[in-house]
Parts: C-alpha cells; sequence; structure tokens
C-alpha cells in the first residue's frame, strides 16, 4: 500500500526518450534560482534531468509552506488545461543546480493526449498529491507537533533523495516550512529525540540512529501498511 510522498523523484525516466523526441529546449537552473515565479501562472513545464527543487507557497501575510521536492526523472508541474488562481501563489526554487528538458505548455498537453502511457503517469502522479494533501488535512493536521516531526523524517526515510534511509537531507527550517509549525517547536522536539538517541543531528540534515524507536512513535495512517 502507498504511502504520503514530499520527495518525488525517478517516476519519468522512461518517457526520457520520448520527452528528447518531442520540441523542448534545455534549461540549467543555479541554486537559488525561481523555476516558477510566485505572482505567474503556468508556462512551462520540466523535466529534471538532475538537482532538487523545492514547491511551496506564500500567502499575502508572509505564511510560507513547503509542499513537496522534486528530483532527478520527475515531470513538474504536471499538464493541464485551466489556469488556477492557486498558480500565482506558488513558487518552485532550485535547491541545487538543476538542469531540465524544457516544454511549452500547449506542447506537453499534445503529448498528454497522444501518448497514453504519459496520460496514465500523470494521472498517477497527481493521486499522488491528492493522497498527500488529503492525508495532510485529514490525518496530519490533528496530530501534536512531535508525532507530525516523527511522521515526517519517516516519510523522508522511505523515500530518500540520497539512497540512505537514515540520513534526511532537512534543515530545521525546512521541517518548520513543510509542517506549518514554529522554529522552536521543531527545535525543542528533535531535541527530545535527541535525548532519546533516536536521531543525530548534522548541518542541514538529520541521522536516525534508532529507526524502529522513530517507527514507534508515528501515527498509523502514515506507516500504511
Amino acid at each position: 500500500m502507498l504511502i504520503p510522498r514530499y520527495f518525488f523523484s525517478g517516476d519519468y525516466t522512461e518517457f526520457y526518450d520520448y520527452f528528447l523526441s518531442k520540441p523542448y529546449r534545455r534549461r540549467t537552473f543555479q541554486k537559488g534560482d525561481m523555476i516558477w515565479n510566485i505572482g505567474e501562472t503556468i508556462r512551462y513545464v520540466y523535466y529534471i534531468e538532475s538537482g532538487i527543487a523545492k514547491t511551496f507557497v506564500e500567502h499575502e501575510d508572509g505564511y510560507h509552506k513547503i509542499l513537496h521536492f522534486h528530483s532527478d526523472g520527475t515531470v513538474y508541474p504536471g499538464c493541464q488545461n485551466s489556469a488556477f488562481k492557486i498558480e500565482s501563489s506558488i513558487g518552485t526554487q532550485a535547491l541545487s543546480k538543476v538542469e531540465t528538458l524544457e516544454f511549452t505548455r500547449e506542447n506537453f498537453y499534445q503529448m498528454y493526449q497522444e501518448n497514453m502511457a504519459l496520460n496514465a503517469r500523470i494521472l498517477e502522479t497527481y493521486s499522488m498529491y491528492i493522497n498527500l494533501f488529503i492525508y495532510e488535512s485529514a490525518h496530519q493536521d490533528y496530530n501534536n507537533a512531535f508525532i507530525k516531526i516523527c511522521n515526517l523524517l519517516y516519510l523522508f526515510s522511505v523515500h530518500s533523495p540520497t539512497g540512505t534511509p537514515n540520513r534526511i537531507d532537512l534543515t530545521q527550517q525546512d521541517i518548520a516550512d513543510i509542517l506549518t509549525i514554529s522554529l522552536v517547536n521543531v527545535t525543542n522536539n528533535l531535541a527530545r529525540l535527541r535525548k532519546e538517541k533516536v536521531i543525530v543531528s548534522h548541518r542541514k540534515r538529520i541521522e536516525i540512529t534508532d529507526y524502529p524507536k522513530l517507527v514507534s512513535y508515528c501515527s498509523n495512517e502514515t506507516l500504511g501498511s
């Protein structure tokens, strides 16, 4: 049974040769560059060849929430005809050097219509997004901060961008921005996990040292079956 994902990678690698056969241009974004700017609607769709990008929503009052991360072998932001107002509040930023194939929205929508395997994969990806957002609104929002953090560390360990499940490449601020809790709350709860020898903190990453104990703190809907 699938569990929620915050980190997406490798979902479209089988379509790489197909993408190369279609009109595109190569775009490289340096660390810190905006791939999709706040205030813009979707104009381009990107296949990420390498690098990591984060997508976040920003409210007019300064509220900032990380939605998810994308890396090698993924397509973002996806494919749809309609332009939604919320798009102007969403941004995607390169966390490292990101190399992409850039397609116009119109060309990618045509590819989506003509290639049924790609069509099915995009629908599956959208289902993963919906699963994540339902999980957050129906379950994660009702957990206390400590359980939320344990759930998040577990989910990132399952879908590790480094291929090393015990290594979580998140800063304390990243955790606060994903879970929309205060940085002080994150710091205090990570200190508890360190004291119990569940984790060891490093600069910009966390190492899980007692995986079974971390799992024991997670909520049932997070663990799946």
